[in-house]
């Protein structure tokens, strides 16, 4: 990557910084000035979701109460359609700027975590990418910026962030539309899928990603 397209990266980087910054000391970041700007905005609510969940990272907002307000506001089929392409734009966004700007810009942030992602994804880039998708206990974008120091394709990148996130979007999505409706029996079973959810992805952890790791220390 040339001199000039890392320049051209860094520039995107500053003028998204200064943005979240503007919109935060003008208030609209924030949880209820975000719902009532997406229920504002008519046909474009849609794109503001997307966009607002495609830039969690710099908005400060955790993903799951993100993909809930989708649910309260656009469904279950339409709140699950937008979070599934704003996570897939967002974690992009983190992919190409890891790749790009490259281990200077990411070590950063480097943690025990980035390290085990990027051991991880060193063999079968596109299964660990759904494993790691699946499990909500590694940060999303730290998977994205892991993965993008390593020789994975952005297709396989792609793939398993896109089926990786289902089970997630949908556990959070739906809590969000039920919870609109407020039927008891709905709720009850909304929270015990997202119960299962934690559960399943303590056992995958344990049972596939420690044991990769243990084979690579």
């Amino acid at each position: 990557m040339t001199k000039f397209y890392k320049f051209l990266i860094s520039i995107i980087i500053l003028a998204l910084v200064c943005l979240i910054f503007f919109l935060a000391k003008s208030n609209i970041l924030n949880l209820d000035s975000l719902k009532n700007l997406i229920l504002s905005s008519g046909y474009f609510a849609p794109l503001i979701y997307i966009i607002a969940f495609a830039l969690v990272p710099l908005t400060f907002f955790p993903d799951s109460i993100l993909a809930i307000l989708g649910g309260s506001i656009f469904g279950l089929g339409g709140g699950f359609l937008y979070t599934s392409i704003g996570a897939l734009i967002g974690g992009s966004i983190s992919f190409f700027i890891s790749r790009i700007l490259g281990q200077s810009f990411v070590e950063k942030f480097e943690n025990d975590k980035l390290k085990n992602i990027q051991e991880l994804l060193k063999d079968n880039g596109f299964l660990m990418i759904l494993l790691l998708r699946l499990i909500p206990l590694f940060p999303f974008d730290l998977i994205s910026y892991g993965a993008g120091l390593t020789k994975i394709s952005y297709k396989d990148f792609a793939l398993g962030t896109l089926i990786g996130t289902i089970p997630g979007i949908l556990v959070f999505v739906n809590l969000g539309a039920q919870w609109i409706t407020f039927n008891k029996t709905s709720i009850y079973l909304s929270v015990s899928l997202l119960i299962l959810f934690i559960i399943v992805s303590v056992f995958l952890k344990k049972i596939y990603i420690n044991k990769h790791l243990a084979k690579g220390n």
